[in-house]
């Protein structure tokens, strides 16, 4: 059984420097082991080995017997900087990614950054990344300092992406109200879910997953409430006329068959009910790793422990991965 885990991220040590070197809006400093931590308004992340070096990663999946791991940057990415040096940043994120994945073409296929703080430039960098860098498709945050990622000034990229048939994968951000989360992780433990709910009612009821057809979206940390809340979704699509303008089918209908959901979340019954939602087959293993809040082991042990066919297993763990990127 081949495992692929979708959701994980990277740091490259190149990246830190250019931090470093600056202009930034992060600021760098180390811990008493050595780790860079990043510090951005109102929230840091720990950049520990795995985060940054690739041969101490191909270690951790090797011993855990995980055979790939699609990495992507994480947030809030170049999003915080200056247009012009989110631009020049997002570039050099994609030519460093690009390099692991030749690098290590066997464990780390790669996602795109895109600098979403300057829309007009996400089409050309996300073409590039594509078809020039061979990357196997973008990671999109929920929103752009505040910007809906279903608004107009992005769907230049998306109708481009809709002729390559890109696949998104939407990680949350900074949500919109963060000033209201800033005590005991909430904006992890709350914010990123609430976020990644809120671009997906958009992305849907604005229009954008049905005008572009080809393109498929992958949502982190099993949709955050999505499946939960799709009922609500077919429901409003029911009573209020502005919620049928852009859209000819229920919500549920493209939830279902455009989204995919990853399992980073640990609980039994959350993936049971994904999977009911949504099928087997658009079910992602992922596993956060190296966050803190992540993990490996809890991945493997959730999925093994699901009630399903190894059939279905298989797929989860890696077949649904496989097919969708192409690896």
């Amino acid at each position: 059984m081949a495992i692929i885990d979708f959701h994980n991220h990277v740091y490259p040590p190149e990246y830190v420097d250019e931090i470093e070197k600056g202009p930034s809006a992060y600021s760098v400093t180390y811990d008493d082991d050595g780790n860079p931590v990043l510090h951005s308004p109102g929230d840091y992340n720990i950049l520990v080995p795995g985060h940054r070096l690739m041969d101490v990663r191909k270690q951790v999946i090797d011993d855990a017997g995980i055979d790939k791991q699609v990495i992507s940057f994480t947030a809030p990415g170049t999003l915080i900087e200056t247009p012009d040096r989110s631009v020049e940043l997002a570039r050099r994120v994609n030519d460093i990614f690009a390099d692991i994945q030749r690098s290590y073409p066997d464990q780390f296929p790669a996602l795109a950054t895109l600098p979403l703080n300057k829309p007009e430039a996400c089409a050309d960098e996300m073409e590039r990344a594509v078809t020039e860098l061979g990357l196997k498709g973008v990671c999109i945050f929920s929103n752009a300092n505040g910007v809906a990622i279903s608004d107009p000034c992005f769907w230049p990229m998306y109708e481009r992406a809709n002729e390559l048939n890109v696949v998104f994968f939407v990680h949350p951000t900074f949500p919109v109200g963060v000033e209201a989360m800033e005590q005991y992780m909430l904006m992890p433990l709350v914010g990123f879910l609430m976020d990644t709910t809120l671009a997906t009612a958009s992305l849907v009821f604005s229009g954008v997953v049905e005008r572009f057809p080809n393109l498929k979206w992958v949502l982190g940390h099993l949709g955050g409430a999505v499946p939960y809340l799709s009922e609500r979704f077919d429901r409003v699509y029911e009573a209020f006329p502005q919620c049928r303008e852009n859209i000819t089918e229920l919500p549920t209908t493209y939830l279902k068959e455009k989204f995919y959901y990853d399992t980073v979340n640990f609980d039994l019954n959350a993936l049971e009910f994904a999977i009911k939602f949504a099928g087997i087959d658009h079910i992602l293993a992922g596993s956060d790793y190296p966050h803190q809040i992540g993990s490996i082991p809890k991945m493997l042990s959730s999925l093994r422990a699901l009630e399903i066919s190894e059939e279905d297993r298989t797929a989860i763990m890696g077949g649904n991965a496989a097919q969708l990127l192409g690896l």
